[in-house]
Parts: C-alpha cells; structure tokens; sequence
C-alpha cells in the first residue's frame, strides 16, 4: 500500500508540477499577471473545484484524527487513506488521458522551465525518501502519517512552485539576465550605423513589425525580433545571437507590463524611429493605472527615448495616439486614419515608414505581393466541411476582436464565433465586453463564450445569440450543427487545442 500510495501521488504530483511551471511561463513569470489570473472564472476553479474542496475536508478529517492519538478504531484511518488513493489513482489516470489526447499543460522546455523542473522534482524525491525514511514500517498509523503529509505537501503544491519560481528569479536575474543585457547593449553600442526601429503598443506590434521588416528587405538588410521576443531578454539574446554586422535596419517588437519597461527596452536598443500601433485597455490590470499604461506601451516612454532628430509614427485611428501626437516635439507621422476596416492600418503604417527610408511606390508594391496574409494577425483555412475557419488565435484583445468582427461581417452566409472572455483588463473589463457583445450581435449569428468571467455582460448586449461552453467536444458538435459548406467560423483568442483538432486544422 505505501507504494501504490507513493505511485499515484508521484504522477499526480508531476502532472501539477508542469501546471503550475506552464502558468507562471505563461505569465511571463509577472507577478501582477500570475495574481490577475485567479480573479478569473478559470483562476477561481483551480481552488474551488470538487476534488480540492473533497481534500481540504479530508485533511480536517485527517487532523481530527491525528488529535485522537491514533486510538479510534482502525477502520477510520483505513477507510481516509482508501479514499485519498482513490482520488490520487484518479488523477493520474486524468494525466495520462491528457497525455494521450495531447490536452496536458506543459511549459514550453527553455533554460528556466528545465531549472524549475529539475528543482521541484528534487524536492518531491527529498520529500518521498525523508517519508520513506521516517514512516516505512507495516502498520496502519505509519500509512496514515504517510498519507496525510502525502496530503499536505499536494494541497501546498502552488505555494512551493511558487516558493522555488521566487528563489530562482533572484538568481536567473543575477546570473543570466543581467549578463546578457550588458552583452547585449556592449554590441549594441559597437554597430554605429545601424538604425533601430522601435514598436510598442498595446495591439499590433507583431503584424506591423513583420509587415514592416517584409517591405523593407526589398532593399535593406533587415533583422527582426522573432515570435514572443518582445521582453528584455528575448530581445537581448536576438542581439548577441541575430544580429550580425552587415544588417542595416532592426526592426523591434517592444512590450512591457509596468511603468518604465518600455524605456528600460529603449535603452537597451537605442532606436531612432519609433512606431506606436495603437492603445486599449489590455494589461491595464497589471499597470495599475491608464496613466501608467500610456506612459509605457503608450508610447512616451518610447518618444522620450529616440534622439531630437528621430521620428515617430503613430496610428491615426486611435484616440490616444492622437492625443500623444498633439503632445510630441519630434518629427511626428500619423497614418491609418482613412482606413475603414480595423486592423489594416498596420500596412499603412508599415508602408510609411518605408518611404521615410526613400522606397519608392514600385518597391513597396513589389515586396507586399510576396507577402501571403495581408490582415493581420489573422489566418483563413477551409476544412473539410468546406467552413471558412478564420484564426485569430494569437492574443487577444479589445480592438482585435471588434476588428475581426468587422472582418467576418464581409463574408457571405451565417457566421459564430468562439472566443473566452478576456483578461488583464482591469475595472474596464466590463465596459469592454459590452462593447464586443454589442458588436457580435451586429455581426454574428452565434457566439460561444468559452470562460464565464464576463459571459453576461456579452449576453446582455446579444440576447441568445450568445451561449457558454467549454468542452471542446460539446462546442465541434454545436458548430457542426449550426453551420454549413461556405459559412464562417471565426476562432478568437485562446480557444481549446482539441477544439482545432476536431475541426481538423490542429
């Protein structure tokens, strides 16, 4: 019994090992955003949730036990370590079937995430051998101190995950982070001819950054920050290891979660462009303030940093880059502003920024041609129930998702979406989605909410075209019952793996 026990617990433990390592990786190890996590619906059921509930009353019970001094008879703890094993046997086989059906949260395997791994795998064998050490012997008090610390250790599991993230970041931070900024700015400062373009925003810095490096290849040669290196470290460690001597132009993807992130980036790169895409109330919680999230990715902290005679370029559409652009000394640009459908802008601006580096119509025209998506952030696919599946799977935001809608409204035949609620928006998060619920009404037959966080503030504004869902299998079979060949599937935000998968375009 102490190793079917110890088994069970073991793969169970794992399981919420690379949970926990996959969320704080997936908020970028901010504690603001990790925090801002449990104030959502999902966040929420990670606590209250059947099978935590059922434990902490066991361990309750366990405690009302061990104060008895062991002297109830034996059938009580025998009967508390039956249903602990039950409930571990369980879960693991729930880790297994995720596994399998390729559903399991994993973090994504770097220097840290495989640091973290190893540490807490550590510490499951220290805490195992020091049980085995201390209660290995055949009697059933002995199995119910194994059981109940077993108990114990897997109810703290968060609070230890997070106990090691904050002994390692001091030290991350000492021994990587730091030295590779230094690195990174020393080869900076030696490559006096090359010209640094700076993006930042609260939406659209990916697409007008590839946008941009697309166009301007035609004639320079051109380094971007890749995919998710938009922090101090992924653009660091694109410098020291992209970065070569014979590029002219870098074209920087720049994001920030707190007040003076963005001018820490600056410093690092020193552009003398700057592009500021656009700003909405996306990571307003982890800034604390509107004040403070225009100062960062609003951009004047980007402005503050390019030289008297840099330029900065600013989207036309949006009310607080208009108000920034009354306020810059600079040399200033605004662009998109006659643009009707939201989102192309970014091609705008892109293509303004290249004739300030002296290409002509011809070569614009001729490098945009090679570039196969031309609405960003956005990819069409057709499977084989002949539905046009548009994702925008991303990142989402508020203006992403009205621009989106306003995409889907130029297609033909009935059309739903499938989006969670989003997040990190603060106290405006209910004006917000009002808005959007607002806009799906205008725009979509169906809408299947997949989180509850805001769920009735969107079906305030869409009556029943709005519904909750969040099992995968539930939502394909509702899509499949709805729509038909040519109609239009609009995949917004974080929506379920298995979900693509079933649509066949996983």
């Amino acid at each position: 019994m102490f190793y079917f026990l110890s088994f069970f617990w073991f793969l169970r433990e794992v399981r919420t090992l690379f949970f926990w390592i996959y969320l704080w990786q997936l908020k970028e190890y901010h504690w603001g955003r990790f925090i801002d996590h449990f104030r959502t619906e999902k966040g929420k059921k990670l606590f209250w949730n059947p099978v935590f509930v059922i434990k902490i009353l066991l361990l309750f019970y366990a405690s009302f036990l061990g104060l008895s001094k062991l002297l109830l008879p034996w059938h009580f703890y025998v009967n508390w370590i039956f249903i602990l094993s039950f409930i571990y046997f369980l879960e693991s086989l729930k880790g297994l079937k995720e596994i399998f059906q390729d559903t399991l949260k994993r973090p994504v395997l770097t220097q840290k995430t495989s640091v973290l791994i190893s540490l807490l795998l550590a510490v499951n064998f220290l805490f195992l051998y020091i049980l085995f050490q201390t209660f290995y012997f055949v009697s059933f008090q002995n199995l119910y101190w194994f059981a109940f610390y077993f108990l114990i250790f897997d109810i703290s599991a968060p609070v230890i995950t997070t106990i090691v993230v904050f002994l390692i970041h001091p030290l991350s931070v000492i021994f990587f982070r730091n030295p590779l900024i230094k690195k990174a700015k020393k080869k900076r400062e030696k490559m006096k001819n090359l010209l640094v373009i700076g993006i930042t925003g609260s939406f659209g810095k990916t697409s007008t950054k590839d946008f941009l490096a697309a166009i301007l290849s035609e004639k320079f040669k051109v380094l971007k920050t890749k995919e998710h290196q938009n922090s101090e470290v992924g653009i660091s460690s694109c410098i020291l290891n992209e970065l070569k001597e014979n590029h002219e132009i870098f074209v920087v993807e720049m994001g920030a979660y707190n007040k003076g992130g963005i001018k820490f980036l600056s410093d690092i790169v020193k552009p003398k462009i700057g592009i500021v895409t656009g700003i909405n109330e996306q990571h307003l919680a982890t800034f604390g303030s509107m004040e403070n999230l225009l100062s960062a990715e609003g951009g004047k902290e980007l402005i503050d940093s390019l030289p008297g005679d840099g330029v900065v370029f600013l989207n036309g559409r949006n009310k607080y880059c208009l108000g920034l652009y009354e306020k810059t000394k600079i040399k200033k640009k605004l662009y998109g502003e006659n643009i009707k459908l939201a989102g192309l802008e970014n091609i705008e601006g892109a293509k303004l920024v290249a004739e300030e580096f002296g290409m002509t119509e011809e070569e614009i025209k001729k490098s945009l041609e090679k570039i196969e998506n031309q609405f960003p952030g956005i990819e069409i696919k057709k499977n084989k129930a002949g539905l046009n599946i548009i994702q925008a799977t991303y990142s989402a935001n508020p203006d992403g998702v009205i621009s989106h809608l306003d995409y889907l409204k130029t297609f033909s035949g009935r059309k739903i979406i499938v989006m969670p609620c989003l997040i990190e928006l603060g106290n405006a998060s209910g004006e917000v989605h009002c808005k959007i619920g607002e806009k799906i009404s205008e725009v979509c037959d169906l809408a299947i909410i997949t989180t509850k966080d805001k769920f009735n503030e969107i079906q305030e504004k869409t009556g029943n075209k709005a519904i909750f869902m969040d099992d995968p299998k539930e939502i394909f079979e509702k899509i499949k019952n709805f729509l038909k060949e040519e109609d239009n599937l609009l995949l917004e935000g974080r929506v379920p793996r298995r979900l693509m998968n079933l649509l066949g375009i996983g």
